[in-house]
């Protein structure tokens, strides 16, 4: 059985070419459908909406922080694979003492593309992974780097309210589309609408994930900040660090 280590620098016995897989995370639950994983991949989590048609074709195993182990266990799945943000760490422990569980750990583009082929040797789809790894570089690569001048607060949460700081893989993803965060604090900060003043961005990014922001969120946000550009934005674009990075660049694009 080959050992490798996974993006948290575990040592993971995982058989090769795995035909039980499971994923805990959205994201990657997509990478392996666009991987050709279809008939391998055997329960997902009910936060798994892409492909869509899996809801129904696969078993749903709990979310990404609660999981029903019975039925995990059920499959003696030959693969889990994880993340370290996004999954709850006693739980993800309790499933590594049966099973192997592959956890990634991303903040930036090249740790999404390491992930990626990482994925890809893993399930014995390395090819696959390196035309996706090439065609998400490509695009990236098309989009302007350079100092923005479009000072932006991204939003995740209301009530309270919470952003995204530095080290996280969407304040990268906001580089790339061409913000400057005005958040100096790392990871999820909450604030109140008085720091929003205070920080005084020109744009402010209302996502749809994980919290729904809708347009009736926007008026609270416009009455501190009057001279802002407030934009409801695809979270998937800017967190979803699978093969959707194939949309990410256009999308961002169009954000200008």
């Amino acid at each position: 059985m080959p050992r490798v280590n996974d993006q948290m620098g575990r040592e993971v016995n995982i058989p090769e070419n795995p035909q039980k897989i499971i994923s805990l995370v959205p994201s990657q639950t997509e990478l392996l459908y666009d991987l050709g994983l279809g008939d391998r991949v055997v329960g997902i989590t009910k936060f798994c909406i892409h492909p869509s048609h899996w809801r129904k074709e696969k078993q749903i195993v709990g979310g990404t922080k609660q999981y029903r182990f019975e039925s995990i266990a059920a499959f003696a799945p030959d693969l889990i694979i994880g993340n370290k943000e996004e999954n709850d760490k006693v739980g993800i422990e309790k499933l590594a003492k049966d099973f192997p569980v592959w956890m990634s750990d991303i903040a930036t583009l090249a740790d999404a593309i390491a992930m990626i082929q990482e994925v890809g040797n893993i399930v014995g789809e390395q090819s696959k992974a390196n035309l996706l790894s090439h065609e998400i570089l490509d695009g990236f690569s098309k989009l302007p780097r350079g100092l923005s001048e479009q000072k932006a607060l991204y939003l995740i949460w209301k009530k309270p309210y919470m952003v995204a700081g530095n080290g996280t893989f969407i304040n990268e993803m906001m580089k790339y589309a061409g913000f400057e965060n005005v958040v100096e604090e790392e990871r999820y900060p909450t604030l109140e609408l008085a720091d929003f003043k205070t920080l005084n961005p020109d744009v402010v990014l209302l996502s749809s994930e994980p919290y729904p922001f809708k347009t009736k969120d926007i008026a609270e946000i416009q009455a501190v900040l009057p001279n802002a550009r407030i934009d409801l934005v695809d979270g998937e674009m800017f967190s979803w660090y699978g093969s959707r990075l194939k949309k990410s660049p256009d999308y961002f694009e169009s954000l200008k």
